[in-house]
């Protein structure tokens, strides 16, 4: 809004005051640092109004910068010059401007209250009272100066109440005065500092780092600004911005001793973490966690690093299918971070390959409380799969029928498969009843072993599915209880005798 009422300002007095320029402060020749016309000065100026009223504020400053030069001895001209530059947000290039055009003409009152203005934001009190006193002494009952030298003189009050609250260790209060003292001081780049260290102390560093972005830009060679943002993004884990932040402080000073070694640290492990992620995305997973575990010892200090590593490493446990190890990586994940809905997810993985359903639906269920607005589809999924596979293993769970891992290849399920029905084969029983009770394993063996031998259908059961369960098949039917395809062979009514074939 202030730039706004500048901007708006400066287009009306340069139509008012134009004409007054040329007729009376302006020689009908100047010879200046280009030995510039008159009619060339005043084409600059023409061309810099025109410009400017139509926005294009770099274009506008370059005419000015002519005029300037043509006709070093004209208040006008710098005044306008330094409107252009606080248009263009360059508080700091615009004082020198308005000091000379004061210098040129001590009683032009508009510079002096601009000035004013921008000491008084920039949290110069002492200077920006002198100013605004220097209008009012010779226009009493200007308003504007009025109610700015009674800012400056409340900024005054609540830098001084600020700094004892500081001081005091009271950094509550002192956040608090600062509401005030930013909003009347938003180019201070101190006032911000201060605020940004008490968030620090009362453990906020996000909005440490709000405070502190800006003061790179309000003082000069800030380096100790881009050091301690750079910690900051470290320390919360973003490890790519503390990059960039660290970077910028080595632009200003290469041999800069802080900043170098703190450089050396981030870049060593943003690339440590760059690269086990890469592996990841190539299904490289035992190196990524061999990554990861290179990633604790380089940064043993920060939790945040230790906590994403063993998460990682839980997640690429479970992608190798060592479930045992996964659940104890992924506990202490969860133990560190009891919030984190990835290692839930991932351990309730992990719990499904170790054939442990009820602690599945467990995390998952855990997991979704922290998903509060329910977008995350894989924990949805997830969940409705656990629970399928649960109910599943209340009634026949093939991979627990012949004895073997969910992650188990063809030819260590088909070797189960033969050693079960060989035990299990009626004709090794010779009571009706103990016939009826390997009737019934067999069937249950035969048919774990037609299940997960066949890709497709071992899939829908990893699903979540039976894909024998007569409820999910279609167009119904009868048949054996369990028997692949409803065919059971004990009910042929003769003596079925098995034989084994090689698949």
């Amino acid at each position: 809004r202030y730039i706004t009422c500048i901007f708006s300002a400066v287009i009306m007095l340069s139509a008012s005051l134009f004409h007054v320029y040329i007729s009376s402060e302006a020689p009908t020749c100047v010879s200046g640092v280009l030995g510039a016309t008159h009619v060339e000065i005043e084409h600059h100026l023409e061309m810099g109004r025109k410009l400017l009223a139509a926005g294009q504020l770099a274009e506008a400053l370059s005419h000015y910068h002519s005029a300037v030069e043509g006709d070093s001895k004209n208040y006008l001209t710098y005044y306008k010059r330094a409107a252009v530059f606080l248009a263009m947000g360059k508080s700091k290039s615009a004082l020198p401007d308005l000091t000379k055009s004061i210098q040129l003409k001590p009683d032009f009152l508009a510079a002096r209250l601009q000035r004013g203005n921008i000491l008084l934001k920039q949290g110069n009190t002492q200077e920006a009272r002198e100013d605004f006193e220097a209008v009012l002494q010779r226009s009493p009952d200007h308003e504007e100066a009025q109610d700015q030298l009674m800012r400056a003189n409340e900024l005054e009050e609540l830098q001084e109440e600020a700094h004892a609250a500081y001081h005091q260790g009271d950094y509550s209060a002192t956040i608090s005065l600062h509401e005030r003292i930013i909003e009347i001081s938003p180019w201070d780049p101190e006032s911000r500092e201060l605020r940004a260290e008490c968030y620090i102390r009362m453990g906020d560093p996000q909005k440490a780092i709000q405070d502190l972005t800006p003061t790179t830009r309000l003082r000069n060679d800030n380096r100790a600004a881009f050091l301690k943002l750079s910690m900051l993004h470290y320390s919360l884990g973003d490890h790519h911005e503390s990059l960039n932040h660290i970077r910028e402080c080595l632009k200003l000073d290469q041999d800069d001793k802080e900043c170098f070694s703190h450089y050396k640290q981030v870049k060593k492990l943003s690339k440590q973490l760059d690269a086990a992620e890469e592996l990841i995305q190539q299904d490289r997973y035992q190196e990524a966690i061999d990554k990861y575990e290179s990633v604790m010892k380089t940064e043993p200090n920060v939790p945040y690093y230790t906590n994403l590593a063993k998460e990682r490493i839980c997640f690429c446990l479970v992608k190798i299918n060592l479930a045992q190890e996964a659940i104890d990586v992924c506990s202490e994940a969860h133990q560190r971070d009891p919030r984190n809905a990835n290692v839930l997810r991932d351990r309730a993985e992990a719990y499904i390959l170790n054939q442990e359903y009820e602690k599945a639906v467990e995390d998952y269920l855990e997991a979704r409380e922290f998903d509060s607005e329910g977008e995350r589809i894989d924990l949805k999924e997830g969940l409705e799969r656990a629970q399928k596979l649960l109910k599943i293993s209340r009634k026949r769970d093939y991979y627990k029928i012949l004895g073997v891992s969910r992650n188990a290849n063809k030819q260590e399920i088909i070797k189960a498969y033969r050693k079960l029905a060989q035990q299990w084969h009626p004709d090794n029983f010779q009571s009706e009843a103990e016939k009826k009770e390997a009737e019934k394993k067999f069937i249950d063996i035969a048919s774990a072993k037609e299940v997960l031998t066949d890709p497709e259908m071992r899939q829908k059961f990893d699903a979540g599915e039976d894909p024998l369960d007569p409820e999910n098949q279609q167009g119904g039917g009868g048949g054996g209880q369990g028997w692949p395809y409803h065919f059971n062979p004990f009910e042929s009514g003769g003596s079925f005798h098995f034989k084994f074939h090689h698949n």
